[in-house]
Parts: structure tokens; sequence; C-alpha cells
């Protein structure tokens, strides 16, 4: 059996492996769900993984990722830790609701596995959600994120069965921000797919944080999908801190819909991470629309980190901005492809897109590629990159003012830095990535290895 097994594609083996374990992977689910599934698995069998020669994947080549050796589990593993010691560990002063999601099923073992406020607001698990609330999740699960053409998105939908689920109705707003820790554990070499689900209703607002850690020296995948729905005048707040090991991969898919004079703002704070793809698509398909994208990201040793973003402009007087910068050390590499698209009806459009990029070595290697592709005529558009070093006529004034050589470069790229923290609202939240980006640019390890968990299988 193994030399048939060895025989195969990677293409293959995924849809053996699902089609080994549809029943365990679907067992109770609603039948809606088993249908987007077999959806999945069809489209990802059309589309097979992206080569090299296509030009969204030119410089990230992820098929020998998903051909290693990989375990995959299909119900959640019996680990139990202190939720709260690991919250007081990752941001001290941040008060929030707490979610853990533990090798992409939701584990939150003391706590319901879904909270149902008497405003309406639903969080928690989404596999529960899904059995509680079906024609609410049938609504919205799978109508963001498109599969075609969409190899991740696929395997996600066929595979992930676990995830977080946020539902604001009408008019009601969060009293503290949601924070999301995803965490990986395992004893072997481990592939994960997990899931969210985010739904803000007309007037509603929401923040969520979402926190990617590794507590295990193995080698990761992680495969994730997160869709986001924004109806008239909402406002959502998301922001991801990366911050796993150099030997995990992880690719994040990332759907927002905006209504009517919705506001969305989407941050990724990249710190750790062996390979990184981030897949960043904005559909405004309501009149007056505002939405925010920004990223940071710093690398060093053999780190790649690959940002892939679209903001479609469908409605006319829209705002979208767009603001990535990178660090990059050593022999990291990374990649930036950013585009706006304007349809033809969507007049009055203002879009901005900016990428800068530090190189602080001379194998460090930096690509970009800004587009604009616009089909109206009443816009305002412009985007822009660049790729450097540290001023050195700046560098030369520090040092006028004795400050020696080293903090000279360090204040540079702390100010370098926060041109992207700065726009982040929560100020609990600015402290304390200020802290860990800090501490990754002196080459300190920022990620949070001296927490008290008391993990045991």
């Amino acid at each position: 059996m193994k030399d048939i097994v060895d025989t195969l594609t990677t293409k293959e083996k995924y849809i053996e492996l699902f089609q080994k374990n549809r029943a365990q992977i679907s067992n109770g689910e609603p039948d809606f769900l088993k249908q987007l599934r077999e959806e999945a698995i069809q489209s990802f069998g059309e589309s097979g993984f992206p080569r090299r020669k296509e030009e969204h994947y030119k410089y990230t080549h992820l098929e020998p990722v998903f051909d290693g050796e990989l375990d995959f589990e299909f119900r959640p593993r019996n680990i139990e830790f202190d939720d709260k010691e690991l919250f007081q560990c990752d941001v001290p002063m941040l008060d929030s609701h707490v979610l853990t999601v533990l090798n992409g099923f939701y584990n939150n073992p003391t706590n319901p596995p879904l909270y149902e406020l008497e405003n309406g607001i639903i969080y928690g698990s989404l596999k529960e959600a899904t059995l509680r609330y079906p024609d609410l999740v049938a609504k919205y699960l799978g109508k963001n994120a498109s599969m075609k053409n969409e190899t991740f998105v696929s395997l996600n939908t066929a595979f992930s069965q676990d995830g977080i689920f946020l539902f604001v109705p009408d008019g009601a707003t969060m009293d503290k921000p949601i924070q999301i820790i995803h965490l990986l554990l395992s004893d072997k070499n481990q592939m994960v797919h997990h899931r969210n689900l985010f739904v803000i209703g007309k007037n509603a607002s929401a923040h969520v944080i979402i926190c990617d850690h590794t507590l295990a020296p193995y080698m990761f995948l992680t495969n994730s999908v997160t869709e986001a729905y924004t109806d008239e005048n909402a406002s959502l707040d998301i922001l991801r801190l990366q911050n796993e090991h150099n030997n995990s991969c992880q690719v994040t898919n990332t759907w927002i819909t905006q209504e009517r004079y919705s506001r969305c703002q989407h941050s990724t704070i990249t710190l750790h991470g062996g390979i990184i793809r981030n897949n960043l698509h904005v559909k405004m398909v309501g009149e007056g629309a505002e939405s925010n994208a920004l990223g940071l990201y710093l690398t060093d040793k053999m780190q790649h980190v690959d940002n892939y973003t679209v903001i479609e402009h469908a409605s006319p007087n829209c705002t979208s901005n767009q603001h990535y910068k990178g660090v990059l050390d050593d022999a990291s590499t990374g990649y930036f492809n950013g585009k706006i698209h304007v349809y033809p009806d969507a007049q009055k459009t203002a879009a901005f897109q900016t990428n800068n990029n530090i190189l602080l070595s001379d194998s460090a290697r930096m690509n970009t590629k800004p587009q604009l592709e616009i089909y109206a005529d009443d816009v305002k558009c412009s985007h822009g990159a660049t790729v450097g070093q540290l001023d050195e006529d700046a560098l030369f004034y520090l040092q006028s003012r004795g400050i020696p050589k080293d903090e000279s470069r360090l204040l540079l790229m702390d100010a370098f830095a926060d041109g992207v923290i700065s726009r982040i609202e929560q100020t609990v939240l600015q402290i304390r990535i200020r802290d860990l980006v800090g501490k990754r640019l002196r080459g300190e390890l920022s990620r949070c290895n001296n927490c008290a968990m008391d993990c045991k299988e």
C-alpha cells in the first residue's frame, strides 16, 4: 500500500485522504456543509496546487511543503492547559474575551463551547454554531471565500472542522475585543486546518485579535481561512499577530465583504515563521465603504514572507488604503503583490497603496509588485514601492549627536516600523506590539517562551 501512496501526486494524496476520512470529517454535520465539502474537494481536484509559473505564486512554491511527512488529526486531542496563564503571558494588559483553538479545534474545556448573550451576540466554536444555528451559518459560510482556482481555500473547506464563529446583530457592540489564540502543540509534524467566520450586522461593531503560536519544535503546516461580512454602517477591526517558530509554514486566507458605509481595518504583524503566505481579499460592494489594510513583517535567517492582497472597489465613493512595510535581514526573502481593482461603476473611488522595505544585509531579497486595474474615469488612485537600506545621512546625524551606531540603526528601524504600528487602534496593543517589534529588531526572542502553562496529554 505504501508503494501505491508514494506514486500518487500531492493532489491525489489529499483527495484520497479526504475520501478515506469523509465520514469522520463530516460526522453529524448538516447537509449544507457536507455538500460544501464535496464541492470543495471537486474544486481542489480541478485546480491542483499552484505552480511556480503562476504569477501569483511565482516566489512561493508551496506544493513541496504540503507533500511533506505530516500527521493529520480529524478529532481533537485531550491536551489540557490554563488559558488564563496564556492570556497573561501574551498581552498582559489587554482586557478581552479569550478563545483558544488548539491544533484546529476549539479548546476551552472550562467554558461553554458557544457564548449566547442577551443582546443577541454569539461567539465561540464554529462547529457548535453550525449545529445550533445551521441556517445562520449556511447563509454566510463559503459565500465570501471563493473556491474557484483557490487551492488553499478549497482544501480548507474540505478539511477544516472547527474554528471561531462571531455574530454581532444589528445595533450591537462587543464590550471588549475577541482574542483568538491559535495554538500548535504536538509530538510529531502536523497539518492543521481551521476556519473563522465573522458576521457584523448593521450599525454594529467588533474588534478581533488573532494570535498564532507554536508550542512544540515540530514542523507545523497551517492552512487557515477567515471570512468576514460587515453590513451597512458596521465596523470591524481585525489584527493578526504571527509569532510561530521558524520550522513552521502558514498559509492564511482572509476574505472580507463590505456593505454601504461600513468600515474595516485588517492588520497583519509578522514576527516569526519559516514560510508564510498571507492572502487578503477585500470587496467593497456597498457605496461609501472604507477599507484599511496594514502589514508589518520582520524577517531574518532563512525566513520567507509573501503578502498577496486584492482590494476590489465595486461601488462608488469607496476608500481604501494599503500600507505594508518590511525589514529583512540575513538571507531572508519577501514578496508583496498588491492589486487595486476599480470596477466601471465605482466612480469617486479613492484608493492608495504603498509598500516600503529595508534590507539590512546584502543577501536579503525583496520582490514587490504593486498594481492598479482601473475601469472608471473619476478616481484618485496611487501605488508605489521602495526597496532600500537605512538612510546613511540619518545615521550620520544621529551619531553626530552622540548616539552609538548600533543604537542609531535601531532607532531608525523603530521609527520605520512605527508607521504601521501607530495606526493600530487599541492603545494597549500598540504598546505590546512596539515591545515585541523592538525585541525582534534587536535580535531578541520576542515569542513568549517562558509561559507558565502546564501542558499535559
